[in-house]
């Protein structure tokens, strides 16, 4: 590995059970680990939970952590996505529901209609990304909401490049028409009032 990983030196000092690294892991991975869980499972609840045994699993590992192999955000990311699909093995697949937990938070400053359109437009986003297929919306997660680049999101798919961009190709076209096909409906209700 050519670059550095920034937090070799932090899970040393959590391997020597310094607190203070401890609440440092904390505040740098819980946004991330909290997105990516919420994103695939639908649930804050769940994802929450994701994220405490994701943390666990860093702390048994700390002491023991070598670099060289992986980056630890590339490993802990993986460790997030297994738990991720281990429960929605145990739902047994169950769609998404629409819920107000995948919405992002609305500002308060716009206008009233400015915000039920960007809710809307939230939840539509929502119902889309949880009707694709899960590797499709793997890939969509770690690309757009994780920011990871393609190199990184393939590695943890355990996936070349290609088949990413593949999954990416298919996951954009499957969410325009589930969009579309949204709007039209929307469209179609407006008008039945």
């Amino acid at each position: 590995m050519n670059e550095t990983d920034p937090d070799v030196e932090l899970l040393a000092r959590i391997g020597n059970n310094e607190a203070e690294a401890v609440n440092e892991m904390v505040s740098r991975k819980l946004p991330r680990l909290l997105a990516l869980a919420s994103r695939l499972l639908g649930d804050a609840d769940e994802a929450r939970d994701v994220a405490q045994e994701s943390f666990l699993r860093i702390w048994k590992q700390a002491a023991h952590w070598r670099s060289g192999q992986a980056r630890f955000d590339t490993w802990l990311h993986r460790v997030a996505l297994n738990l991720c699909y281990d429960r929605l093995r145990k739902r047994k697949e169950q769609p998404l529901p629409d819920s107000d937990e995948l919405t992002e938070p609305v500002d308060t400053a716009p206008l009233p209609e400015e915000q039920l359109e960007a809710s809307s437009r939230s939840e539509h986003m929502a119902a889309a990304l949880a009707s694709l297929p899960e590797r499709q919306r793997e890939a969509i997660v770690l690309q757009y909401y994780q920011e990871l680049s393609n190199i990184e999101a393939a590695a943890l798919m355990n996936i070349t490049v290609d088949a990413l961009e593949s999954l990416l190709s298919r996951a954009r076209r499957n969410l325009r028409n589930h969009l579309a096909e949204s709007h039209g409906d929307a469209v179609l209700r407006r008008g039945n009032r």
